[in-house]
Order: structure tokens, then C-alpha cells, then sequence
């Protein structure tokens, strides 16, 4: 079975000392959290992923769910491992305490699901939907709505689902065919197929709420005339009792190439009653609450499964032997030297741990943005702070996934032939996150929508914004001779990504073609340079305290070793992407239909 140390240590430092989280008094409810509490949690979720999630993740990934007399089977163990994550509390961490919840920041909480990500990823969807639908009602759904689910939803003892893909239309919404015809007392009967349901059903918990995108009779056409509704799989009478089965069913189960513990359905709606989320054709907005939600949740995905893989890929590199350093022999008293003297096996090692490292920090900075947007005391700044999350969205969605399964692929790599084998764990590892390149918005949708949504239609304004955060690094760090290493990686990769957007900015005005054809390119360059920015920022912190001292040397001189290293091996990339964008994109554009 594949191991796993939970980066306790890591996020320590992230929370702590780069974002400084126990310092924001501007923040309603930041007061309340100290270190001691918020180690306490992160390691208590750290004990049960590791004792309770992960044992189930290679069981669960061989048995699979299964549909048997119209109900999901999850595999063996899921059960009781989801009794015991709802009797510690887990799944009431970030919730809105009037709703039974912890109310912790988003910042701690992205920090609980990369380790339920690393150590079951399947498992660890069925809490990861429920949240997304608990903040789609929590922020746009009635009094009477929230009184009827939220609580049950806080606490776990039901589960929540999105439903939003029909066969016919996939990302293209507009074409969506599911019907809600009004049914009396606020109730809508809600009729037709969706695909791709993840958690859709399942023995978990007694009721399923889900989310629905349908059309009402009045509905305009295109994406305006699209509605949200509530539909459980079990209605809940006026005392909060169940009553009924709805008139919804799980079809069929998707035979899939990874997260086999996970239930993915074909659900159907045959009149089934819901309720309406927010306003009438205005399911969109609803749904991107818990869209969005859920894209943070998926690149926390592709850094937990890469940091897993990444943990076990070390420590096989460590014990297997196999050759000789080419510079002599490293372990003479052995009769081959691990294959962690090995160039190549450090270099995707090295790539790994820079990745991952940077990317908690990115992520948790892509947290605090959230909670500044909900917290704080100032409105522009709260304003600022919605529009940096999401102009990052497609970043820790898209960017991060790429990225992430390619680190797992390198991980899988350094086992050689082990790593094709089941047993190792390295195989589930590449298959698991692979699906996160594709929902929520497949990768090329994210980076069409940050070209064309995020830069070009808010002409460059939040670009702009985080442009000068940027710069004030490196101003303030100019002088400062331990540095030039850092800063020279980030100015580098930050005037690739201007030249870029203001080639992309020219050109897409005289063919709008070039975007979708430029967009891969320019959030790789982007992602690029915001890991660029982090690094930058976790070298100053780093020199700082060593120059303060401290007890940890060793940690904080391994934080400017792999800083060093993401500025040579993967800033520099920024260069060659920029000219893809430049050059290529055109290319792409004229390229003659019939010579496919």
C-alpha cells in the first residue's frame, strides 16, 4: 500500500508565515483562530486520512461501486469510514456556524481537502460536491430552502450532487433540454437526462440533494433562460422527516479509467419535485457559486494526488539500487547505489517537489483571496480581493491539473515497471487524476475563458492589479543581493506573460480565432509565472528568517534550494511558450481544414 505523511510542517508555513493568517484583523472571524487550534485540526485530519481514507483507496479503486436493483453499492469500508469523517466533524469545517458549522477559513479548509484528495481522491468526492451544493443554496437559496437542507448538508448526514451535463450538449449549456413545470406549493416537477453525475447515488447517507440546471416553461433561449432547483432523492416532509422516494433514478453507472470508489451516473428526473434556487433563469449565476467552488476543490485534487505520488516516487528512488552514479560509486559498501543518484530520476524528483510545494502556497494564497472577499472589513478591498480569486480560477484549475498529472506521470516513471503494476499504487495515482483535466470545465475551456473572460473582457484590469503586487517584489527586493537569483527567474517569466497578453490583446481584435488558438499556451505561461511569484515570495520569507535565526536552518535553506531550482528548470519555460503564443497561434489558425 502507497504511504503518505501529511505536509503538516508545510502548511504551518504557508498559513503562518507567507500569508500570515493569525495577523488579519481585517478579517470577521480571523480573531478567533490561533495556531494551536488550526495545527490541531490539520493534524487530526491528517490522523484520519491516513489511518481510515487511505487503506480504503487501492480496496476501492479494485471493487468499484456497483448498480444493483436501481441503487449504488460503494465499495467495502466506505460506509463506516463516512460515519466515522461525519462523527469527528469533518464536513463542518468551513460551513456557516447558524448552520451547525465550524466556520474556519477557506485557507485551512483548502489545506483538509488536499489531504483527503491525496489519500482517497474517490472518497473524498462525495463531501467535496456536498460542500459545493451547501454554498450554492447557503448564498442564493430562500430562508425556507436553507431551514430545509443546509443543516442536514453541514453536518453530512446528507450529501449533495451537481447536475448540470446532458448528453446532447456537454460544456455548450445553452443547448440544455431538462424541463421544470410548476407542480403547486413552490414545487417544480423537473423531467429529463444528465450525465457524468458524480456521487449521483450511493448508500452513504439516507438522502441526496441534488442540484439541477433545467428550463422552465417561459424560458428564454441560450444560457438566460436556465434555472437551478433543489431535488432530493428522498422528500422531506414540513417536520424535517423523510417521506417519499422522489421520482429520480441512477440509470447507469459510467465504466470509467479512475476514481472507481466514486458513484459516476446517468441519473434520470421523471417529473421528480424540486425547488427553485434564486431567481427564475438565473440558475447560471447559482450554479457558478458551486462551479467554482468546486474548481478550487479539483486543483486541490491534481496537488494532493501529485504530492502522494510524489512521497511514494522518493521514497523508492531512496531504497531501490540500481547502478552506479556515473561519477563513481555513492554507496560502495552496496552493490548498486539507489537510483536517486541518477540525473534523470532527480530531475523529475526536483520538478515534483518544486511543483507541489509551490502550488500549496499558491493555493493557499488563492484561499485567502476567497475569504477576503467574504470577510473583509473593507468593501473595495473585499471587491479586489473577489476579482484576483477569480481571475486565478482557470490558474489553480487548469494550470494545476495539467501540471499535476504530469507529476504523477514522473512520479509512476521513476518506478520503472513497478510503476505500471496495481499494487504500487502509482498506476491509480496517473489514472485518478487524470479526470481532473476534464470536469468542471474541461482544460481548454479553462483557458479560453481566462484569455477571453478573465483578460480581454476586463481589459487587463485584475491582470493589472496583480501585475503590481508583482512588481513590489521586485522593487523592494532590488537592492537585496540574496535575492537576485529569484527576481531575475520572476522578471523573466513576468515579461513573458506581458508580451504574450499584449500580442493576444493586438491580434484577437483583427481575428478572434487566436485566442482559442493562443489559450493553452498563455495560462501554462501564466501558471508559470504565478508559481514564479510564489517561489519569489517564499525566498524572501526564507532569507528573512535565516538572517533573524532559527532552530530550522535546514528547512527554510531546502525552501531556497527548490526555489532556486523552480527559477532554472521551470520559469525558464515561460520563453518558449511565449512563442508558441506569438507565432504558432497563427498557424494553428490558418492551417488548411482538408491537410488534417
Amino acid at each position: 500500500m502507497p504511504i503518505y505523511q501529511a505536509p503538516i510542517r508545510d502548511y504551518q508555513f504557508v498559513l503562518g508565515e507567507l500569508l500570515d493568517i493569525y495577523q488579519k484583523d481585517n478579517l470577521a472571524g480571523f480573531d478567533e483562530f490561533d495556531p494551536e487550534l488550526i495545527d490541531a485540526v490539520l493534524q487530526g485530519v491528517a490522523d484520519f486520512t491516513t489511518d481510515i481514507m487511505l487503506p480504503l483507496n487501492g480496496s476501492g479503486d479494485v471493487e468499484g461501486c456497483r448498480l444493483q436493483e436501481g441503487k449504488v453499492i460503494t465499495p467495502k469500508g466506505f460506509i463506516d469510514a463516512y460515519q466515522q469523517y461525519v462523527d469527528n466533524g469533518w464536513a463542518t469545517l468551513t460551513c456557516d456556524p447558524e448552520f451547525g458549522g465550524q466556520g474556519l477559513p477557506e485557507v485551512v479548509g483548502v489545506f483538509a481537502t488536499e489531504m483527503k484528495t491525496a489519500t482517497n481522491m474517490a472518497f473524498a468526492m462525495y463531501p467535496g460536491l456536498t460542500h459545493g451544493a451547501y454554498a450554492a443554496i447557503h448564498t442564493h437559496g430562500s430562508d425556507k430552502l436553507k431551514a430545509k437542507y443546509l443543516e442536514k448538508l453541514v453536518s453530512g448526514e446528507w450529501t449533495g450532487t451537481m447536475n448540470l451535463t446532458e448528453s446532447h450538449a456537454g460544456t455548450d449549456l445553452a443547448l440544455l433540454r431538462t424541463k421544470a413545470v410548476p407542480a403547486g406549493k413552490d414545487s417544480f416537477a423537473i423531467t429529463g437526462e444528465k450525465i457524468f453525475i458524480s456521487s449521483g447515488d450511493h448508500d452513504l447517507t439516507d438522502n441526496i440533494v441534488h442540484l439541477v440546471l433545467a428550463r422552465l416553461p417561459d424560458a428564454p433561449d441560450g444560457v438566460k433562460g436556465i434555472s437551478l432547483f433543489a431535488v432530493p432523492k428522498v422528500l422531506v416532509n414540513d417536520d424535517g422527516t423523510l417521506g417519499e422516494a422522489n421520482a429520480l433514478t441512477a440509470a447507469s453507472l459510467e465504466h470509467k479509467m479512475g476514481i472507481h470508489g466514486n458513484s459516476t451516473c446517468v441519473m434520470n428526473f421523471d417529473g421528480a419535485l424540486g425547488e427553485l434556487v434564486g431567481e427564475p433563469h438565473q440558475g447560471l449565476r447559482a450554479m457558478f457559486t458551486m462551479m467554482n467552488q468546486a474548481r478550487l476543490g479539483v486543483g486541490v485534487q491534481g496537488l494532493g494526488v501529485s504530492e502522494i505520488a510524489y512521497q511514494n516516487a522518493l521514497a523508492y528512488a531512496k531504497d531501490r539500487i540500481q547502478g552506479r552514479a556515473l561519477s563513481g560509486a555513492k554507496q560502495a559498501e552496496q552493490a548498486a547505489d539507489s537510483i536517486l543518484v541518477h540525473g534523470d530520476v532527480r530531475r523529475m524528483l526536483l520538478s515534483q517537489k518544486a511543483f507541489n510545494e509551490g502550488t500549496r502556497a499558491l493555493m493557499g494564497q488563492q484561499a485567502l483571496w476567497i475569504d477576503e472577499a467574504e470577510r473583509h472589513s473593507d468593501p473595495d478591498l473585499a471587491k479586489a480581493a473577489s476579482k484576483l480569486a477569480a481571475l486565478f480560477t482557470p490558474i489553480v484549475k487548469g494550470f494545476v491539473t495539467d501540471q499535476g498529472f504530469k507529476a504523477c506521470v514522473d512520479a509512476q516513471q521513476v518506478f520503472g515497471g513497478h510503476g505500471y503494476i496495481h499494487e504500487w499504487g502509482m498506476e491509480q495515482f496517473v489514472r485518478d487524476s487524470r479526470i481532473a483535466m476534464i470536469y468542471e470545465g474541461t482544460n481548454g475551456v479553462q483557458a479560453l475563458d481566462l484569455v477571453g473572460r478573465k483578460i480581454l473582457s476586463d481589459k487587463a484590469q485584475t491582470l493589472q492589479a496583480w501585475s503590481g503586487q508583482v512588481k513590489q517584489l521586485i522593487e523592494r527586493n532590488m537592492g537585496n543581493e540574496a535575492m537576485k537569483p529569484y527576481i531575475a527567474g520572476l522578471m523573466d517569466a513576468a515579461g513573458d506573460l506581458e508580451k504574450a497578453t499584449g500580442y493576444i490583446a493586438e491580434n484577437s481584435a483583427k481575428n478572434p480565432d487566436i485566442i482559442g488558438a493562443a489559450s493553452m499556451a498563455y495560462m501554462q505561461i501564466f501558471g508559470i509565472t504565478a508559481l514564479a511569484w510564489i517561489w519569489a515570495r517564499i525566498a524572501e520569507k526564507s532569507l528573512a528568517v535565516l538572517s533573524d535565526g532559527t532552530d530550522e536552518a535546514e528547512f527554510y535553506q531546502n525552501k531556497l534550494s527548490t526555489a532556486q531550482f523552480y527559477m532554472r528548470y521551470w520559469a525558464v519555460q515561460t520563453r518558449s511558450l511565449r512563442k508558441q503564443v506569438q507565432a504558432a497561434s497563427e498557424d494553428i489558425v490558418a492551417f488548411d481544414d482538408k491537410a488534417f
